[in-house]
């Protein structure tokens, strides 16, 4: 069975190379349009991994991040935050949220591919 993705970003083009992407190297792949769409997706269908941007409508990044891994249920999902964010103090925060990965845009679609599968096989 297909290890299922969420993709919550708010950049339809970068959100759809993403998804291609994914979908390419046999993952299926949910796409969220802002937080609140995000948050509430991945604790409705549980997803294998997130993918979260930071900048979003409605509830951000960060804030999502946060209430997914401190809420039991949740936590063990991996997390990568993709974003356009590079200072180290927004990194900082990144991972004290919890996120499991910090990267940056724009993105190595090669490297994010790795790494959802490094990520992946380390939670199995």
């Amino acid at each position: 069975m297909a290890k299922r993705i969420l993709v919550v970003e708010d950049e339809p083009d970068i959100a759809e190379v993403i998804k291609q992407r994914l979908t390419g190297a046999g993952f299926e792949v949910m796409v969220a349009e802002d937080g609140y769409v995000g948050l509430e997706t991945a604790r409705r269908e549980k997803p294998d991994l997130i993918i979260l941007d930071l900048m979003l409508p409605k509830i951000e990044g960060y804030k999502v991040c946060r209430m997914l891994k401190f809420d039991k249920e949740y936590s063990y999902i991996p997390i990568i935050i993709l974003t356009a964010r590079s200072q180290p103090v927004e990194e900082e925060i990144g991972y004290s949220t919890g996120a499991n990965l910090y990267l940056t845009k724009p993105f190595d679609g090669n490297e994010l591919t790795a790494k959802v599968k490094e990520l992946l096989n380390k939670n199995e």
